[in-house]
């Protein structure tokens, strides 16, 4: 392997051996037999970097990988629900460290409308703000840890938001979630 530049992104050896212990057994590889491994934390590097600094997949670094290998990782893990145990996994182990129950029992819930340059048919226009794009709802513990988000078009009511967004958090099966906090909307 190549010696890769130091970027702010990059995972400690700390954080990286924390991932190691929650990320799924490594059964899938892009390309499949016959194509050269490649390293894991890389492809995980290259993605957050990705997440932090808005490029485009094709103007990844090159020291990270190929770009389309990196975001075939990203596509799999997205459809396979990779990155919703991920955090799940990191949000109960923090709650934990922090002499918490692992599953909060109680949440604040709020939206947000965002202008979106896409036009897609999820963008809508969001009166109340003036803006025209989507909303997305949060769902996040007392600790201000992510517990759900749900994107939908900037039209869309808050309350049929808050009901899509609990429906997406109930799907994990019953939870210890007994009381919400929510604004006026």
């Amino acid at each position: 392997m190549s010696t890769m530049p130091d970027y702010p992104t990059d995972f400690t050896e700390a954080q990286w051996t924390c991932l190691l212990t929650i990320l799924p057994a490594r059964k899938w590889r892009p390309g499949g037999p016959g194509r050269p491994p490649c390293e894991l934390r890389q492809v995980l590097n290259g993605i957050f970097y990705l997440l932090k600094t808005g490029c485009q997949w094709r103007m990844l670094p090159r020291e990270f990988g190929k770009w389309n290998t990196i975001y075939a990782y990203f596509k799999a893990w997205r459809e396979t629900g990779v990155w919703t145990k991920l955090m799940e996994a990191l949000r109960q182990r923090e709650r934990r460290r922090q002499g918490r129950q692992a599953d909060p029992s109680a949440g604040s819930v709020d939206s947000q409308s965002i202008k979106t340059a896409t036009q897609t048919t999820e963008v809508g226009f969001d009166g109340g703000k003036q803006v025209k794009g989507r909303k997305r709802h949060l769902l996040v513990d007392t600790l201000g840890l992510l517990m759900a988000v749900v994107v939908t078009a900037a039209n869309l009511d808050d309350r049929v938001g808050l009901l899509a967004l609990l429906t997406h958090y109930f799907l994990g099966g019953v939870r210890r979630l007994r009381k919400l906090w929510v604004d006026g909307g």
